[in-house]
């Protein structure tokens, strides 16, 4: 990218302080995992995901929550730390997880089913929490509170 191009960038950003933030909690083998996340629930906000952000502490994410459920797609372009993303259904079930992907590619990670949103946290948490596809995720929006 164009050093002008990427100072455009830069400043179509919106500040991750500026978005609304929310408590949810992955439910996990027996046991409770709570997570401090942004919320993506408009279409800019989507799109800029947790681009440029240089580290991620453990009990942070970001959860895109979609207008309906939907097939889902997302890359790593522009994201500069491996993330990995759970893909949850309209019930708060997990369908699927992406482990580690990887910063700035452009290939595609498909949710591989009906979501309703996807949860983003550091690369390495659902290997180290031991998540698990059938797992839960517990938030307002979800079907299971």
């Amino acid at each position: 990218m164009l050093a002008s191009a990427a100072s455009a960038a830069d400043a179509d950003r919106e500040p991750l302080d500026r978005l609304p933030t929310a408590e949810l909690t992955v439910e996990s083998g027996g046991r409770s995992h709570p997570f401090k996340v942004w919320i993506a629930a408009t279409e800019p906000r989507r799109n800029q995901g947790l681009m440029f952000v240089p580290k991620l502490p453990a009990a942070r994410g970001m959860l895109f929550l979609f207008d309906g459920p939907q097939v889902a797609t997302f890359w790593m372009k522009n994201t500069l730390i491996p993330l990995d993303l759970l893909f949850i259904a309209p019930d708060g079930r997990v369908i699927r997880i992406a482990e580690n992907a990887v910063p700035h590619s452009e290939a595609t990670i498909d949710s591989m089913g009906v979501v309703l949103g996807v949860l983003e946290v550091a690369g390495g948490t659902s290997r180290r929490l031991g998540f698990r596809a059938g797992d839960r995720v517990r938030y307002e929006s979800f079907g299971v509170h």
